[in-house]
């Protein structure tokens, strides 16, 4: 790779000891200034790194005046000689610590003012700080590091895609709003008064007409829009791989996409990972670990203590039970040492969490400690070590509840004292697919079933039920995070009819609101199947971080702001005149 241009011969970073005694030109930002007795060390820094120039009075007389006045993230050309750092000088800190620059010329090209926090990796300024002058964030090395790891982790994808002939095709930014679990960003169209164009929430409609059109395989790295509310893995704006092909099943995209992420991993921080990636169907992972989105890292499964229970003369027990709930335990190891301070706030978690309690046993040898002990029998406090396995020293946390309620509250437990009690293996990387999720799910807002993914997805079986029945469904998670979701589509009219039934979507409905898509199936449908992992998501566990925020090059804050450029802001009234808008006082 070279980096030389009509204004520089190299990178700062790229210089070696082989480079000893090449002379240079240099283009960069001044990092650091030090005057050490006369002799003046500027370390100057681009994209590839930072070197250590250095500027000696008698031998370039100007170039040591020039360095004298210069400042931190001034923007500066310089030209010297490669020379090998004096013995015991050396800086194994640096790429470049071997070396460094005995300046003869120096150009400043622009100066600058102070920077409001200093471009280092380790720095204490404010998110809304750094997001608002975001050039000056994105100058510090580590994030510089981690926009070169996502352009590595696009190319991996595309050549491994390409090398397996997928098609990359755009779709448009500006289409029809179809509903697919989120609001839709609406954009108003000028020359069509009153009508409206929506971004998309995802090319789904699109890659499935891409099918019909017989392109066979398909793929984009495209953004995506959802309006909805945002989080640590949530932007309005993300980045998703969308991929479609035709005449498969769930095993052809299972062996596409294991070998897809094994490359990205290898080449991008090399890590191996072992294929075929373990799989888990939904129920089977709601039981064990109250998530649809399990970290397999390490154990701590959940336990079914129901029956230890049944006949309990615990009152706040028997009656969940007797109204059909669940009761079921999740074992912290070594969890036993923890305060009743400690413990106290666990069962502020769990009621945090929409629990309506939490209950706990530690087991330390032959003794027993819980708050509810003079309400549990001796049989059970032992029936509860048996079934949940627990040891001497551990905890065990028990939740008595409705059963989704009780798997929210065992899950954040699960996740929480997994990382509290240093029982996560750090340098194991967990796939999991979780398959055959419900083809349905109540939507209280509304008062009825609604989809749980979209409603082009395949049915697993005959029963549609939305009580009971699954979907040709799968998502795709790394160490607790949900990357994807994918599925086979419906391709029989028959069938899809009688999923818009269930909706209550009538055929004058669908027509109205999936009408280009129901045209194309009229032409030969194949069977077809995809998936759309995002890939900020990929990102931020790549880079070892644990908000997307720090892997997007222009992030919103949690509120939806963009600090750097003041967005969302309101428009000038004639642009809102031309587009036929009047804005209406907020509702109170």
């Amino acid at each position: 790779m070279t980096f030389a241009t009509a204004m520089r011969s190299h990178a700062c970073g790229e210089l070696r000891l082989q480079h000893v005694p090449t002379a240079v030109t240099l283009c960069g930002w001044v990092a650091h200034r030090r005057d050490h007795g006369g002799v003046i060390f500027l370390d100057l820094r681009d994209r590839e790194g930072i070197v250590q120039l250095v500027f000696h009075p008698q031998q370039a007389p100007d170039a040591y005046v020039a360095a004298d006045r210069t400042r931190s993230e001034w923007v500066v050309r310089v030209t010297g000689q490669v020379r090998r750092r004096p013995e015991g000088t050396e800086n194994p800190a640096l790429a470049t610590g071997e070396v460094e620059v005995i300046a003869d010329g120096l150009e400043v090209l622009s100066e600058a003012e102070a920077p409001p926090f200093p471009i280092e990796d380790r720095i204490e300024a404010d998110e809304m700080t750094r997001l608002r002058y975001r050039y000056l964030d994105l100058r510090r090395p580590q994030m510089t590091s981690i926009l070169r790891l996502r352009a590595q982790m696009n190319a991996v994808i595309r050549r491994f895609l390409r090398e397996r002939g997928f098609v990359e095709v755009e779709t448009p930014m500006l289409t029809r709003s179809t509903p697919e679990g989120a609001r839709d960003f609406l954009v108003p169209s000028r020359l069509q008064p009153g009508s409206f164009f929506a971004l998309p929430q995802s090319p789904q409609l699109f890659k499935q007409i891409l099918m019909v059109a017989g392109l066979d395989r398909y793929y984009q790295i495209v953004r995506c829009f959802r309006d909805e509310d945002l989080r640590a893995d949530r932007q309005f704006d993300f980045t998703q791989l969308d991929l479609e092909m035709s005449f498969v099943d769930e095993e052809d995209v299972y062996a596409l996409m294991e070998p897809l992420f094994a490359a990205v991993l290898r080449e991008t921080i090399d890590v191996d990972v072992p294929t075929p990636f373990p799989r888990i169907t939904y129920r089977e992972s709601i039981e064990r670990y109250g998530s649809d989105k399990p970290d397999l890292r390490y154990d701590m499964e959940l336990t079914d203590l129901s029956a230890t229970f049944t006949g309990t003369g615990f009152h706040a027990i028997g009656s969940v039970l007797t109204d059909g709930g669940v009761v079921k335990g999740l074992v912290v190891p070594g969890g036993a040492s923890l305060s009743r301070k400690e413990l106290a706030d666990l069962e502020q978690e769990a009621k945090g969490r929409g629990a309506a309690g939490l209950i706990w046993i530690a087991y330390e040898g032959s003794e027993v400690r819980s708050p509810v002990e003079r309400h549990l029998s001796p049989d059970e406090l032992e029936s509860v070590r048996t079934v949940s396995g627990a040891r001497d020293g551990d905890l065990v946390l028990i939740v008595a509840d409705r059963p989704a309620r009780v798997a929210v509250a065992l899950d954040g437990l699960r996740r929480l004292m997994a990382a509290r009690m240093g029982v996560i293996d750090q340098d194991r990387w967990a796939f999991v697919w979780i398959t055959e999720p419900p083809l349905f799910e109540w939507n209280d807002e509304q008062e009825a079933w609604t989809f749980t993914h979209h409603p082009f997805t395949a049915p697993a079986s005959n029963d549609l039920s939305p009580e009971k029945g699954t979907a040709r469904g799968y998502d795709i998670v790394l160490n607790g995070w949900e990357l994807g979701s994918g599925s086979i589509r419906i391709h029989r009219p028959d069938v899809q009819r009688r999923i818009f039934e269930i909706l209550g979507i009538s055929n004058e409905e669908a027509e109205e609101r999936f009408g280009f898509l129901l045209r194309a199936f009229r032409y030969g449908v194949p069977p077809h199947g995809g998936i759309a992992p995002g890939l900020d998501r990929v990102a931020m566990l790549l880079a070892g971080m644990d908000n997307i925020r720090e892997v997007i090059a222009f992030p919103k804050t949690q509120s939806g702001q963009d600090p750097l450029t003041g967005a969302p802001a309101p428009v000038p009234a004639e642009q809102l005149r031309e587009l036929g808008l009047r804005l209406l006082s907020p509702p109170s």
